[in-house]
């Protein structure tokens, strides 16, 4: 072999060896990557689930009464640590970074009894209050399918607040983009569309809420409700997320808010469901008489022909689609339903005089159920 040969013989082996330790160094790095990679998303997923519990009540069956007493002056730290110390939050940093997030502030020092089984937003709200978790001074409930104005009675009859004064209150620019960014998971620039009456209707959660005071602010009142709204919501979180047609808190309580408005106490509401997402999934308008009723700003009985030609953004014979929002607040079991349609062929329903909800898939077997069970009636 000449010694041109044997140098390239060399050159080739050399160019080969580094050839492999290249390729080595690769898989040492590669490996030398996923190892730290796992290691980090072991520590962001264990911090996770830590911070996760951290935000649980510290023990959900729990009844058991714990005094504690808030010193005069005691700081938003202070007190978070009084709480961890006390069995009433796990974590005092989770709970001073949950109340800074949320923007709460305005504690008051004073005695109070907790359970370990309170939520964060039940914690903060007493101690906004200032008041011992003791007997309530009076029980507020809101009802399904309520909507704002009729609510702002109900409250103003229990507490002396004018509904003037409340109505003034949750409609207030400053007011609203104040609580946007406390509870910035359900309120959304969506209630802020032009078309929209009152950016708060459907928001406030039915639900029988008790209060320690005589006279809570119309801010403690309001803010006690959308905490519940943000909890029950937080529970469908899911599945909205999997869903292709509601999936924004807004969508969700507008869907089920027309759910609510058409249900009878006989009603399944997932079939009531299932006909507005089959009308929805084929573009063709909802035509649900409440949407009606709401553009005229008006409650009456019965939906006259002549009604349904209202020019009107939240007219469903006259548009498609959902409504711009909510029309009423909505229970549980609405809201469920608007996450959960049973599968059907269905595309009409219609509500007999006595409640019963009769479920067509063409027009034309409807329109023999309506001669049957409506006109009949007149």
């Amino acid at each position: 072999m000449s010694d041109k040969e044997s140098n390239q013989k060399l050159y080739k082996e050399k160019l080969l060896e580094r050839h492999r330790e290249a390729k080595m160094i690769r898989k040492i790095v590669l490996v030398a990557f996923i190892i730290i990679l796992l290691a980090i998303s072991g520590v962001v997923g264990g911090g996770y689930l830590y911070i996760k519990s951290a935000l649980e009540p510290v023990d959900s069956t729990s009844n058991e009464k714990v005094e504690v007493t808030i010193p005069i002056g005691s700081s938003p730290t202070a007190i978070a640590r009084i709480l961890e110390e006390n069995g009433i939050v796990k974590n005092a940093k989770v709970f001073r970074y949950y109340t800074k997030f949320k923007n709460e502030s305005g504690f008051q020092a004073g005695d109070y009894t907790f359970t370990p089984s309170m939520t964060f937003d039940e914690i903060i709200t007493s101690l906004k209050s200032g008041i011992l978790m003791g007997e309530a001074a009076f029980k507020l409930t809101i009802p399904e399918g309520k909507q704002l104005e009729q609510i702002a009675i109900i409250i103003a009859e229990k507490t002396g607040h004018t509904s003037e004064d409340i109505m003034k209150k949750v409609d207030d620019p400053a007011y609203i983009e104040t609580l946007m960014g406390k509870y910035p998971g359900i309120l959304t620039t969506e209630i802020l569309h032009e078309d929209i009456k009152h950016p708060l209707e459907g928001y406030l959660f039915p639900a029988t809420y008790p209060f320690y005071e005589e006279k809570p602010s119309i801010e403690l009142i309001v803010e006690t409700m959308l905490s519940q709204t943000e909890k029950i919501l937080a529970k469908y979180q899911g599945v909205m997320d999997e869903n292709e047609i509601i999936n924004t808190p807004h969508k969700l309580l507008t869907m089920a808010s027309l759910i609510e408005e058409e249900a009878t106490a006989q009603t399944d509401r997932e079939l009531i469901s299932s006909v507005f997402y089959n009308r929805l999934k084929i573009d063709m308008p909802l035509q649900t008489d409440p949407t009606v009723l709401y553009a005229l700003g008006e409650h009456q009985d019965r939906v006259l022909y002549e009604d349904l030609e209202v020019n009107h953004p939240f007219n469903t014979y006259k548009i498609k689609g959902l409504t711009p929002g909510p029309i009423a607040n909505a229970g549980e079991v609405s809201i469920s339903a608007a996450l959960n349609p049973t599968e059907t062929n269905y595309l009409y329903f219609l509500a007999t005089p006595e409640g019963e909800v009769l479920y067509s898939e063409t027009l034309d077997e409807h329109n023999v159920k309506k001669a049957e069970h409506i006109t009949n009636q007149d």
